[in-house]
């Protein structure tokens, strides 16, 4: 899936506008009731695309989907709970063209998913990690699975002895160690790809600043007066923070790529390929988060359903 139309806007820079036609595609978008989600799925199905909306809640996730214009179907999904994902693979029957991993949660207080995960590791990453692997044989073109620069935070590791952190647990903590999960995951998933001749790429994106209300649930009031005076004056919006998914959604990009703002410190702008963390770049804690995810969830990956 390329952009036919060239690889810059108005102003120079690439944008929504320049999205490929994408009639005939189907693309599911985790949390695409609100934020970053709701802009990529109302931009996907604006191309063409018939987009499912994957969401907790029906009810709201039916309300964001009403206001999109274009081809949309909603269906419920809770990646805290590895039941409700097996049940959601389950239902899946037809070819899926992009998976793109938007949910998560951000600097919550010490929480547990239903299988009792640490809330931030279980969501964001364990859950997509099941998800992605059920439904792969579906899936015909990529996998983009939204991270955050904030896998560069505090210890940079993956804390493969306590990876729920009941002896050390911190909402940044947690937080950034789930967006460095999710960068490992897509490399581990791009090298596995590639080993069994698959034509699926594994690629990541990270929004920058990008004001929403993902931030509106950190567990400390100071953290969220902090993102609040952020969010109005330092930020991006939505529609500018959903952009680096959306080019890693289309673009002819290589597999394992990440894409992110390219203005100062990855904070805002237009989307280009961004660097990551010597930690987000190492095949061994890859191939070790894998091995432990497969543990984790029970999800084991049949790489030979995955070649096209």
């Amino acid at each position: 899936m390329t952009d036919t139309t060239g690889s810059r806007g108005k102003r120079g820079k690439w944008n929504a506008t320049l999205l490929p036609d994408l009639t005939g595609r189907t693309a599911l978008v985790t949390g695409a009731n609100s934020g970053i989600g709701l802009v990529t799925a109302r931009a996907l199905a604006g191309a063409g695309a018939h987009v499912v909306f994957a969401v907790r809640d029906l009810a709201r996730g039916g309300a964001a989907a009403a206001r999109v214009h274009g081809s949309t179907e909603v269906r419920r999904l809770d990646l805290a709970d590895l039941d409700s994902v097996r049940e959601f693979a389950a239902g899946w029957d037809r070819p899926l063209d992009v998976l793109i991993n938007n949910a998560g949660v951000m600097m919550l207080p010490e929480r547990r998913t239903e299988q009792g995960f640490e809330m931030q590791f279980g969501t964001n990453h364990l859950g997509h990690f099941a998800l992605t692997g059920l439904l792969l044989p579906h899936v015909t073109d990529r996998v983009v699975t939204v991270s955050s620069g904030a896998h560069r935070w505090g210890d940079n590791v993956i804390h493969f002895e306590d990876v729920n952190l009941r002896g050390n647990y911190s909402p940044t903590r947690a937080y950034a160690q789930s967006k460095l999960a999710n960068l490992l995951f897509t490399l581990e998933l791009q090298r596995r790809l590639t080993e069994a001749g698959s034509a699926v790429r594994a690629l990541a994106a990270h929004p920058g600043w990008a004001a929403t209300n993902l931030q509106s649930h950190a567990a400390n009031p100071v953290t969220r007066a902090v993102m609040v005076v952020g969010n109005k004056f330092l930020a991006q919006d939505d529609t500018a923070g959903a952009l680096p998914t959306l080019y890693a959604a289309t673009q002819d990009l290589p597999g394992a790529a990440y894409v992110g703002p390219d203005g100062p410190a990855e904070m805002r702008g237009a989307p280009a390929l961004v660097g990551r963390s010597a930690a987000a770049s190492d095949p061994a804690a890859a191939r070790r988060l894998w091995t432990l995810s497969e543990e984790l969830t029970g999800v084991r990956w049949p790489l030979t359903a995955t070649a096209r």
